[in-house]
């Protein structure tokens, strides 16, 4: 293999891994009505596992990032996989709700935490010169992941039950990707790689710097309105399709819920990339505020036409095109989002709060955003 071509194969290895890694999150909604059932438990205890995986995935960034450069990406992105897949294995036998929250909650999100830190730090040393494209193309491998998985997951539920389903997958996905990292490496002296562009302004902060720095607190403020309305959608999507009655009506001979689900992916996956290069053409904040307000727009949309499957459909499509983001706001996207519903009894007013987070989110990356981070960088040493 010519040595300047081994990036693009890591690039290749690093989108496989990605997609192994993506159903734990994106294809949790079709299995809380099942762990419901089985677990007797109500629809925000269950939710409380994706909190913790979205929690876990998020915020043990740094000692995961920390791991990955200490004992390189080949072997901490396979137990990443592999920590992911038995996730989904043992959440088969959980009988309770604390099991499920240690077995779906705890190695899920550790396992794809590490995978998607790991994968990302190392297309950035492998793509000095592009890293925007690669980090946005093994990002949309996340995005894309569920596409193959989430009809095959639906017809195996539906004929074989939730624990045979979990652990077949579980055992699929956690191989796969363990395999494309045994692949991985670092570069060395002897690839070659293109040089990093000349940057005009570039400044590296510590993070008390940073926790003191107003766009920081903008930036995080808006990222977890975001992220709350994005992932109370991710969660909760099989629940409300069930109450709006579309779930199973067939569009184009194939039932609404999987084939919302399977589009979402698409569009999803494409979004990463495609923002990207937008923000690359007409800045940060105008991308965010076309996005976030898109957003806004479809959704509305779609609750308006809630009670017609192909518009659930193409409209969810939309939806999940303009979410890029997760945090702190798992606990609001997830239990507490139905808690909202189980306490007025429609799925309404948690549509209304996204819709009203969206709005505001993209409206500040204009009026507020813009001008702070103008700020920040006028005063900050190049």
């Amino acid at each position: 293999m010519a040595k300047a071509s081994a990036r693009w194969v890591q690039l290749g290895l690093g989108l496989i891994a990605m997609m192994a890694i993506s159903s734990p999150q994106y294809v949790w909604t079709l299995f809380t009505k099942s762990f419901q059932d089985n677990l007797g438990a109500t629809l925000p205890a269950i939710q409380i596992t994706f909190s913790v995986v979205i929690v876990l995935q998020t915020w043990l960034s740094p000692l995961q990032g920390y791991l990955v450069d200490k004992f390189g990406p080949r072997l901490l992105i396979a137990l990443g996989c592999l920590l992911s897949g038995a996730g989904w294995v043992l959440s088969a036998q959980a009988t309770s709700l604390t099991g499920l929250y240690l077995t779906y909650g705890l190695f899920c999100g550790i396992g794809t935490g590490i995978v998607y830190v790991g994968i990302i730090g190392l297309m950035v040393r492998w793509f000095p010169d592009r890293r925007g494209l690669a980090t946005g193309v093994v990002a949309a491998g996340y995005g894309f992941g569920a596409i193959a998985t989430t009809f095959p997951i639906d017809s195996m539920l539906k004929s074989a039950g939730y624990q045979h389903t979990l652990v077949v997958f579980g055992i699929i996905l956690g191989l796969v990707g363990a395999v494309a990292a045994l692949a991985m490496r670092m570069p060395n002296g002897g690839d070659v790689l293109p040089p990093a562009p000349a940057m005009t302004r570039s400044r590296d902060v510590a993070p008390r710097q940073m926790l003191r720095a107003p766009v920081f607190w903008l930036l995080f403020a808006m990222m977890t309105m975001m992220s709350t309305g994005g992932l109370m959608i991710i969660s909760q999507f099989a629940a409300f399709s069930r109450d709006f009655g579309v779930a199973n009506v067939l569009v184009f001979g194939l039932a609404a819920l999987p084939l919302a689900l399977t589009v979402d992916r698409i569009t999803n996956g494409l979004t990463r990339p495609f923002f990207g290069w937008l923000s690359d053409q007409i800045g940060r904040e105008n991308t965010m505020a076309l996005a976030f307000l898109m957003e806004a727009a479809a959704v509305a949309i779609m609750v308006v036409f809630r009670n017609d499957a192909l518009v659930f459909v193409v409209l969810s499509a939309v939806v999940f095109f303009g979410y890029m983001a997760q945090g702190v706001g798992s606990v609001l996207g997830g239990p507490l989002a139905a808690l909202l519903h189980d306490a007025t009894g429609s799925w309404l007013p948690v549509f209304g709060i996204i819709i009203a987070m969206d709005v505001l989110t993209g409206c500040l990356a204009l009026i507020a955003l813009k001008p702070v981070r103008r700020r920040y960088l006028a005063v900050s040493p190049a």
